[in-house]
């Protein structure tokens, strides 16, 4: 039977392991975007349709497929789609396709990810495929009895849900086990909660969830005697975890004015901050979702899914907590973790529909759900150090009003040559808004 764990560095072909192309791409963000598509043709990042697609406002999304995907359709709306370079994740190099319209989080991930890799990048483990259907029972006199005899047939009912995904059990994939909690609080009725673990292998799996929760919903009723409600799956998927981590030495952490111990202790007690706040965990996380929900969107999945289960795992212990922590290892060291929910697939839904999404895909170049988690992780590791790292050095608006200013010149209608004096101007000016910017474009130019 196949089976749908990940496949490991030590498990890959010489040839898997030398052929991506570099992700390492120096001074990209000063090319044109004629440039840039050149040099991606040469590293073999894309091909010369993928180009085509890239740049000719006719290719992406058909406003005729899109029509097939949402109700009432009346246009499409674009992000801008970036890439973010240098990454390493488990010995390989990735290209990472971005959507997102912050200016500086597409810049920061890449900055963290070249800085990583001089001690070998990032390091992530997809824990499993697994997620939960869940199936309400009501009207119980019994809870334990009903408990009992659900657990007693749990084969009987793992089979049974199995018969309605063939095709995902021929993948591998298909129902694994039957646990039941039970849900009695005071005002509350009593209720007993079916849980239903499904192995989604490179599905996010909403709909065969679904599809299996309802099919055994009838024989869950037979054996507890109660009445079925909800049969649904959970965006909590704690079963579906993808750890990410990375460890740099101080003297790759000197920044500007700051030594290397300087920047890892206030990385430290940046972090530190965000474990004992929630009101504080909450802005740090909110970064780290910059990087992971912008891969998220670019690679078709579904990112609202994804972002609720993320930070409701936060909530696990009963305090809202950071998705990603750090810490100083042998008084040498700066070591990073991140654990997160990853909630995605690579089939299915907007992947197969999507022209850009596919072309997203080949360009990552990823093979499994597990391997696109893994990579995801490592963007969510990296924009999170690089956030912190700015607040603990030379404060975060330095970098994002830079890139910002580029936005407001941009908008004021300053051409390619005139943007960086106008971006200039602007930041010693200390007014960025399109219409200061407007004045001094005017000034430029007489």
């Amino acid at each position: 039977m196949v089976t749908c764990t990940q496949k490991g560095k030590e498990d890959m072909s010489e040839e898997e392991l030398t052929v991506r192309p570099d992700s390492r791409i120096s001074g990209f963000y000063k090319k044109s975007l004629e440039e840039r598509m050149q040099t991606l043709l040469e590293r073999g990042v894309i091909t010369r349709e993928d180009a085509a697609l890239l740049t000719q406002r006719k290719g992406g999304l058909p406003l005729e497929t899109a029509d097939k995907m949402v109700e009432n359709l009346v246009g499409i709306l674009d992000l801008p789609l970036g890439l973010g370079l240098n990454f390493m994740v488990n010995g390989k190099d990735y290209v990472v396709p971005m959507a997102i319209e912050e200016p500086s989080v597409v810049a920061a991930v890449s900055h963290i990810a070249k800085l990583t890799r001089s001690s070998g990048g990032f390091e992530s483990f997809y824990e499993a495929n697994v997620m939960i259907g869940q199936i309400q029972v009501v009207g119980l006199d019994d809870l334990e009895a009903a408990k009992k005899s659900v657990l007693a047939h749990k084969q009987e009912l793992i089979d049974m849900a199995n018969a309605f995904e063939p095709n995902m059990v021929a993948r591998g994939g298909g129902a694994r086990d039957i646990e039941v909690r039970l849900l009695d609080q005071g005002k509350y009725q009593k209720m007993l909660v079916v849980h239903l673990l499904i192995d989604c292998c490179d599905a996010m799996g909403a709909n065969l969830i679904n599809t299996m929760a309802e099919g055994i919903a009838p024989k869950i009723e037979e054996l507890t005697g109660g009445q079925v409600f909800l049969r649904i799956l959970s965006n909590l998927a704690d079963r579906r975890l993808v750890k990410s981590r990375c460890k740099i030495p101080f003297e790759d952490l000197a920044w500007k004015n700051f030594s290397g111990r300087e920047v890892a202790e206030g990385i430290q007690l940046a972090s530190q901050f965000a474990e004992l706040d929630p009101y504080r965990a909450t802005t740090h996380n909110k970064g780290i979702m910059n990087g992971i929900s912008a891969v998220c969107i670019a690679t078709g999945n579904d990112w609202r899914a994804l972002e609720a289960g993320a930070h409701a795992y936060c909530c696990r212990d009963g305090q809202y907590r950071p998705m990603a922590t750090w810490w100083i290892e042998d008084d040498a060291y700066l070591v990073g973790e991140l654990c997160v929910p990853m909630q995605i697939g690579v089939v299915g839904g907007p992947i197969k529909l999507h022209p850009t999404v596919q072309l997203v895909h080949r360009i990552l170049g990823i093979k499994t759900a597990a391997e696109l988690a893994e990579v995801m992780g490592a963007v969510g590791l990296a924009q999170n150090m690089a956030a912190v790292k700015a607040l603990a050095t030379t404060g975060i608006q330095r970098g994002h009003m830079s890139l910002h200013a580029r936005s407001v010149a941009a908008t004021a209608g300053a051409t390619r040559e005139e943007l960086d004096t106008l971006v200039d101007l602007l930041i010693a000016d200390g007014e960025i808004k399109i219409e200061r910017a407007k004045v001094l474009l005017a000034e430029m130019r007489a």
